[in-house]
Formats: C-alpha cells, structure tokens, sequence
C-alpha cells in the first residue's frame, strides 16, 4: 500500500513548520553574531557542553552532532580554539584522542545564548508543536 497523496492542508501546514524553523534558526544566528560568534561556533560549543556522555567529546563525537565531515569539525575547533573558546585536553585512557572543553570565555558566550534560546524555544513551542506533532504518524498528522 502506497501512502495517500497530501491534501492542500498537509502542505500548508509542512509551509508553516518549515517556515517556522527557518525563522528560528535566522533568529539563533543573529543572536550568535551579536556575541560575536559565528552559527557554527555556536553550534560546536553547544556540542560539547551539550554531549551526553560522561566524558569531553573527541572531535569525531563533535563532527557527528553537527553532521560534518571530520575535517570540517578540525577547522571549525581549530578557528575556535585561536578564538579562546575551546581547548584541546588529552585523553587518559588514549594518547592519540584529544578531548574539547570550552574556556570560560566559551562557557560565558554559550550560557548567554542558551538562556535566550530556552527562552524563544518556550515562547515559540504552543505554535510549533502542533505543527510537528505526529509526522511520523499518518493518522494523527491528518487531524
């Protein structure tokens, strides 16, 4: 069985969740700039404060989360550590693996964009959740 054809309302409302994200990551880029740093920084220094495990990533962890080639992530931490928001700390356990933490200057520009963020993803989430409630779900994305 084939999925049915979307009807007029099903685009409207994919136009609306696009347009929707779209806006929000302008917003989220505008804020990076305005404390001088760029989209992709920030998304590296939300990367490694962000990532779950218990240990610091390892650029490979980091290239993952931003769905970047390895070599793109060197660069990115390479630019970010001459800026002074990351460090390179050797592993423990594996000499050839190189640990990222952020400075306290990188902790400072992320704990000033998350606090905003937080505050516009509570803001924005009543509009937007119904929006991409049950996409997954056929059913419930036809109601």
């Amino acid at each position: 069985m084939g999925q049915p054809k979307p009807r007029d309302c099903d685009y409207q409302r994919l136009l609306e969740l696009r347009t929707g994200l779209r806006r929000f990551l302008r917003w989220s880029e505008q804020l990076a700039n305005s404390v001088g740093l760029t989209p992709m920084q920030h998304q590296l220094l939300l990367a490694i404060r962000g990532h779950p495990e218990r240990w610091a990533p390892a650029i490979s962890d980091v290239a993952q989360s931003l769905l970047v080639r390895h070599n793109s992530a060197v660069e990115l931490v390479d630019r970010a550590v001459r800026a002074g928001l990351v460090q390179r700390v050797p592993d423990d356990d594996d000499a050839r693996v190189a640990r990222l933490e952020l400075t306290p200057l990188g902790r400072e520009r992320l704990e000033a964009l998350a606090a905003a963020t937080m505050e516009e993803v509570a803001r924005l989430a009543p509009r937007m959740e119904p929006l991409w409630a049950g996409l997954d779900d056929e059913e419930t994305a036809r109601r």
